[in-house]
C-alpha cells in the first residue's frame, strides 16, 4: 500500500504520458516489434529460423588496412598502415646490433640504446626532448636487440611532423655529451651489478647460452656490454659503429596509423636529404670506420658455458622461504625465421611445451596445461621452473628450456629436461596440439591488437622479407600444422648439438656431458627421482 497519495499520483501522470499512443517510448516499442526502419532487421518478437541464411557483417578487410611499402632513393624504405584513432606510432628499425660488433668494440649498441633521445644538433639537451614529446603527447622508446635497434615513438597524428624532426635527430645526429656519457656509465655498471645480484639471472643466462651454441660466430657476440668495455667506450667508437651501420639501405622508417602518400612527404623531407653529423664534422669525415660489417653467418656450434657459483646469499631477507637454486638451460638449434613452415611449427613446439614456475598456481592462459606444467611441474616436486623458449634470427635460431632446482637435485633435472626434449619427437596428443595451436593463433591476434606492437611486427617483416604478410596469412599456416610437422622439426632440432648453460652450484656433475648423453641415447636412465 502506497502511503503517499502525491507520489502515486506524480508516478502514474508520467506513467501514462510515457506511454501515450505518439509518445516517443511507444514509437520505439512499435518499431522494435515491426522491426527498426533501415536496419534491414526482423523484430524481436519474430524466432530466427535455422535455416535463413543470414547476412554476415561487413570485415574490416585488408584491402583497407595495407600496407604500404616505398622506397627512397637513397635506398630507405617506408612502410605504413592506417589505424583507427587520434594517435599513431612511428619509428626507425635498423639492421644493426651486437652480431656486428665483430670488428668493433663489444658493447656500442648497448651504450646507443642508453643515449636515445638525448642531446642532439637541433636539441641542446633532453629537457628540450622532453618538451617537445609532452607538447604532442607523445613518448618514446630504443630497444636493442641481438639483430637490430628499434628507435619508436606514441604521439597524436597532429604531431607527426614535429616527432618526425626529433626521430631523425636522434638517429643522426646526436652529440653523445660527456656528461651523457658518464651517466650511462654508471646506468650499466649498475644493471650489470643487479644482474650478478638478482635471484632470477633470465638476462645473464640467455647470454651465456648464445656463446654456447654460436661460439665464435656473430650471434656469440654479448647483448650487455662487458664489464672491461664500459670505460673504454669513447665518442669515437660509437660515430664510427653508427657510420658503418646506420645506412640508409639498412633502415626502416614505419609509422602505423598515417595516410602512406602524405607520412611518405614526411619523410622525404625530414630523412632524404639530412647529413649525419660525423659526416658533417671534418675530424669524423675523414676519418675511416674502424671496422667493416660482418657478414658472416650464425653458426650452430653446441657446447656450454657454466659458471660455477654459490648463489645461498641471494635470496636473504626476513622469512625468506626460497632455497638456493641452480639454474638450468639447455637449447637445441630451431629454424630461421626465413624457413617459414618450420619456423611456425618451432613456435607450436614452444607453445606446446610452455611452462612456467612452480610458485604459479596455473588457470587460464597461464598454460596449465602444456607439457612442461603437466609432465614436470606438477609430477617433480624438486623443480621450481621450467619454461620454453624459441628465438629465431635471420640465418638460424635457438629453441631452450630454462631450468631450476636445488643443487642436490641437478642431476634429476638434467634427466626430466633431457626426457622432455626426447618426448618432442614422439606421439602428440591431438588435444594438445590443437590447444596450442589455438593458443599461439590468440596470442598472435591479441598482441597485434596493440599499436607498438603491430608497428614492430610491420618494420621487422619489411626489414627482413620487403613485405608484410597480414596476421590471417599466419594464423592460416598454424592452423595447418599437423603432429607430423611437430616430430619432423622436433627431430631436427634434437640432431643438433646440444648447448648447455648452467649458473650455480655444480657439485661434481658436468650437466653438459649428462645431457649430451641423454640426447645420443635417446634414453634417461631408469631410477627413481628423489
Amino acid at each position: 500500500m502506497i502511503k503517499n497519495p502525491r507520489f502515486y499520483q506524480n508516478f502514474k501522470n508520467i506513467y501514462q504520458k510515457t506511454l501515450r499512443p505518439n509518445s516517443d517510448w511507444s514509437s520505439l516499442i512499435r518499431k522494435s516489434r515491426d522491426g527498426v526502419e533501415g536496419y534491414n532487421l526482423p523484430p524481436l518478437t519474430k524466432t530466427l529460423s535455422t535455416k535463413q541464411d543470414l547476412k554476415q557483417p561487413q570485415s574490416v578487410s585488408s584491402r583497407n588496412y595495407d600496407t604500404f611499402v616505398s622506397q627512397l632513393d637513397n635506398g630507405l624504405k617506408i612502410a605504413s598502415e592506417k589505424l583507427f584513432g587520434e594517435f599513431c606510432t612511428v619509428g626507425v628499425i635498423i639492421d644493426s646490433g651486437p652480431r656486428y660488433e665483430s670488428q668493433f668494440i663489444n658493447g656500442a649498441t648497448h651504450f646507443l640504446e642508453k643515449l636515445a633521445f638525448n642531446s642532439t644538433s637541433s636539441f641542446e639537451n633532453r629537457e628540450k626532448i622532453l618538451e617537445t614529446l609532452e607538447k604532442h603527447g607523445a613518448i618514446c622508446d630504443c630497444q636493442a636487440g641481438r639483430d637490430a635497434i628499434v628507435y619508436a615513438l606514441s604521439c597524436r597524428r597532429s604531431g607527426l611532423p614535429q616527432i618526425l624532426s626529433l626521430l631523425a635527430d636522434t638517429i643522426y645526429r646526436p652529440l653523445f655529451q660527456d656528461f651523457e656519457l658518464e651517466q650511462v656509465r654508471k646506468a650499466i655498471e649498475f644493471e650489470l651489478e643487479d644482474l650478478s645480484t638478482r635471484p632470477d639471472p633470465e638476462p645473464l643466462l640467455v647470454e651465456m647460452i648464445h656463446e654456447a651454441a654460436f661460439r665464435d660466430s656473430p650471434l656469440a657476440n654479448p647483448k650487455i656490454c662487458p664489464s672491461e668495455n664500459i670505460n673504454k667506450i669513447k665518442r669515437e667508437d660509437l660515430y664510427s659503429y653508427m657510420k658503418t651501420l646506420y645506412q640508409p639501405n639498412r633502415t626502416v622508417l614505419a609509422c602505423i596509423g598515417a595516410d602512406h602518400n602524405e607520412f611518405s612527404q614526411m619523410a622525404i623531407e625530414k630523412f632524404g636529404s639530412i647529413k649525419p653529423l660525423w659526416d658533417e664534422e671534418l675530424k669524423f669525415k675523414e676519418k675511416k670506420p674502424s671496422g667493416k660489417i660482418d657478414t658472416r653467418k650464425a653458426v650452430w656450434t653446441g657446447g656450454s658455458k657454466i659458471i660455477e657459483k654459490d648463489l645461498s646469499d641471494l635470496n636473504q631477507g626476513f622469512n625468506n622461504q626460497l632455497p638456493e637454486l641452480t639454474h638450468l638451460i639447455v637449447g637445441l638449434e630451431s629454424p630461421s625465421f626465413m624457413n617459414e613452415r618450420d619456423f611456425v611449427t618451432s613456435c607450436v613446439i614452444n607453445t606446446l611445451m610452455g611452462g612456467g614456475g612452480s610458485f604459479s598456481a596455473g588457470g587460464p592462459g597461464k598454460g596449465m596445461y602444456s607439457r612442461l606444467y603437466l609432465n614436470v611441474l606438477n609430477r617433480y616436486h624438486f623443480m621450481f621452473s621450467a619454461t620454453a623458449y624459441n628465438q629465431s634470427y635471420i640465418d638460424s635460431g635457438i629453441f631452450y628450456i630454462h631450468a631450476s632446482a636445488p643443487p642436490q637435485y641437478l642431476e634429476d633435472m638434467c634427466d626430466v629436461i633431457g626426457q622432455e626434449l626426447i618426448r618432442m619427437t614422439g606421439p602428440c596428443d591431438p588435444v594438445q596440439l590443437n590447444r596450442a595451436k589455438t593458443q599461439l593463433q590468440s596470442m598472435l591476434f591479441m598482441n597485434l591488437e596493440q599499436r607498438p606492437v603491430l608497428f614492430e611486427d610491420v618494420a621487422r617483416q619489411v626489414l627482413s622479407r620487403g613485405r608484410r604478410e597480414q596476421a590471417q596469412y599466419y594464423f592460416d599456416r598454424i592452423e595447418a600444422i599437423q603432429e607430423s610437422d611437430i616430430q619432423r622439426v622436433a627431430r631436427k632440432m634434437l640432431e643438433s648439438p646440444p648447448a648447455v648453460a648452467a649458473l650455480g652450484r655444480m657439485g661434481r656433475l658436468n650437466p653438459y656431458e649428462r645431457i649430451k648423453k641423454i640426447i645420443a641415447t635417446k634414453s634417461v636412465p631408469r631410477k627413481f627421482f628423489r
